[in-house]
C-alpha cells in the first residue's frame, strides 16, 4: 500500500488492539496505574469504563501483559510512591481473559475453567463446577499466586452471570480473595449496576476507573509515537493543520483517530505527497460515518478518495 512511499515497515493505525502501539496519553497511564495498584492490593471488583473506541480492549492487554514484569509504573493521581510500587510487585499473577461475557451462568464458569486449565467434564451441572473452581482457586493460592480475571465488553453480561462471578469472588482467605474481577465495559455497565438484584456486587466494586480520549495536547504526540513504532523515520509527517483537523472531526477518539489517519495518508500517498495536510484529513472524514464532518467537503471527499483508490490500484497492478 503506502508503506514504501513513507518508509514504514507496518501500518501505524490498524485497528488490532497491539500493545507494542500502546501510547501511555493521561488517561490510559492513570487507568494502568489505578489497575495495577487494585491488582496488587488484592482488591474483589474493579470496573474500567469508556466510551466506543477509547482503548479499554488495548488497555486491558497492556494491563495483562504488565502484571508480571514490573513495567507502567508512573506518577498518576493515585500517586508516584503507590505506582512505583505496584510496578515492582513481586505477587505472581494468573490470569484469565474473557473478551466476550455474554454468556449464561454455567458458560462463564465452563470458560473461566477453560482459561484456568482446570479440567472439568463439559456435562458437570453448575454445582461442580463451582466446587472445581474453588478447589483449583485454592490451589493456585497455595502455591503464592493470585488468580486475576479480565472481561471484556462486561455491559453485555447477563445479570446472572454477574452474581455467579460475585459468588465465587467471595472466596478468601485470611488474608486476600482467592480471585480478582476487572470488569472493561462501555457506559451501559454503570446502568446494568444500578439494578437492584446486583446491588451487593456494586458495592464491592472498589476501584473505577473512566476512560477518556486524547486531549489536544497529546494528539500530536500519539501520531507521532505511533508512526515511530511503525518505522517512520522522516520529518513530521501529518501538517499542523492536519493535526488539528483531526482533533475537531474525532474529538481525540483513538479508534476513529485511526480510521481516519489512515485514510488521510491513503489520500496523500494517492496525490504522491509525503506529508498529510489538513484537506486529506476532511476527506478521509468525509468517507467515515461516526465523524463529525464538514459537510461542505463531503462530496468532495468522497470524489478524492475514490479517486486515490482508484490510483493505489492501478499502480499496484503495474
Amino acid at each position: 500500500m503506502y508503506l514504501e512511499h513513507f518508509g514504514l515497515r507496518e501500518l501505524p493505525f490498524g485497528l488490532t488492539p497491539d500493545t507494542s502501539f500502546f501510547f501511555a496519553c493521561s488517561s490510559y497511564q492513570e487507568a494502568l496505574n489505578t489497575l495495577l495498584v487494585a491488582a496488587r492490593n488484592g482488591e474483589g471488583f474493579i470496573k474500567i469504563v469508556g466510551e466506543v473506541g477509547n482503548g479499554k480492549t488495548l488497555l486491558c492487554r497492556k494491563f495483562i501483559a504488565t502484571l508480571n514484569h514490573g513495567e507502567g509504573a508512573a506518577t498518576n493521581a493515585i500517586g508516584t510512591q503507590d505506582a512505583t510500587a505496584a510496578g515492582r510487585g513481586t505477587a505472581k499473577f494468573v490470569t484469565a481473559y474473557i473478551p466476550n461475557p455474554y454468556l449464561e451462568p454455567r458458560s462463564l464458569l465452563l470458560a473461566l475453567a477453560d482459561e484456568l486449565r482446570v479440567r472439568l467434564d463439559p456435562d458437570v451441572d453448575q454445582h461442580q463446577l463451582l466446587k472445581g473452581l474453588t478447589l483449583a482457586l485454592l490451589n493456585f493460592a497455595r502455591e503464592g499466586k493470585r488468580v486475576l480475571l479480565c472481561l471484556d465488553e462486561a455491559q453485555a453480561m447477563p445479570l446472572e452471570s454477574l452474581e455467579v462471578l460475585r459468588l465465587l469472588s467471595n472466596l478468601e482467605t485470611e488474608k486476600r480473595k482467592l480471585m480478582q474481577v476487572v470488569l472493561f465495559g462501555q457506559p451501559e455497565l454503570d446502568e446494568r449496576l444500578k439494578q437492584n438484584s446486583v446491588r451487593q456486587l456494586r458495592q464491592r466494586i472498589s476501584f473505577q476507573y473512566a476512560l477518556r480520549g486524547l486531549r489536544k495536547n497529546e494528539l500530536d504526540r500519539y501520531l507521532r509515537h505511533r508512526l515511530s513504532v511503525a518505522g517512520y523515520r522522516g520529518e513530521t509527517l501529518f501538517r499542523r493543520g492536519a493535526v488539528a483537523a483531526l482533533q475537531r472531526v474525532t474529538h481525540g477518539t483513538p479508534r476513529l483517530v485511526n480510521i481516519i489517519a489512515h485514510k488521510a495518508m491513503l489520500l496523500a500517498y494517492g496525490e504522491g505527497r509525503q506529508q498529510v495536510l489538513a484537506r486529506h484529513v476532511r476527506g478521509a472524514a468525509a468517507d467515515t460515518p461516526e465523524a463529525r464532518r464538514d459537510w461542505a467537503a463531503w462530496g468532495w471527499g468522497i470524489a478524492v478518495l475514490a479517486a486515490a483508490l482508484a490510483a493505489i490500484g492501478w499502480m499496484l497492478l503495474q
